[in-house]
């Protein structure tokens, strides 16, 4: 599978491929990232792009969908684990900056999680 189709595969394959350990989540993520460098200029679909986070949060499901079954440190959380996700800027996130597409808001991060939230 190239890069291009990793890039539109369903979720159900790449999770396949990642509990096959035929691609992990620190590659899948990697690629993606590349692939938002070297596009985004041109598209202008991502106003925030949280490279570092991104890479922790793959590297963390990795190692958990990659440790041997049955050992301490083995974690499998459901068909979404792992898998890269982007969010519409208009979705609040804590520490992140958040902007709704507005020259407003083009500084806001938000500090704590919305009312509607928090639980």
């Amino acid at each position: 599978m190239n890069d291009s189709d990793l890039a539109f595969a369903s979720i159900d394959v790449i999770g396949k491929l990642f509990r096959t350990r035929k691609l992990s989540p620190l590659e899948l993520t990697k690629l993606l990232l590349a692939r938002i460098e070297r596009l985004n200029p041109k598209l202008n679909a991502y106003i925030t792009v949280t490279s570092e986070l991104a890479l922790a949060q793959a590297k963390k499901a990795e190692s958990e969908l990659f440790a041997p079954r049955g050992r301490k440190g083995h974690r499998d959380r459901g068909p979404l684990h792992g898998i890269p996700i982007s969010l519409k800027d208009n979705i609040y996130t804590k520490g992140i900056r958040t902007t709704a597409g507005s020259k407003i808001l083009k500084d806001f991060i938000p500090r704590r999680m919305p009312l509607s939230s928090r639980r």
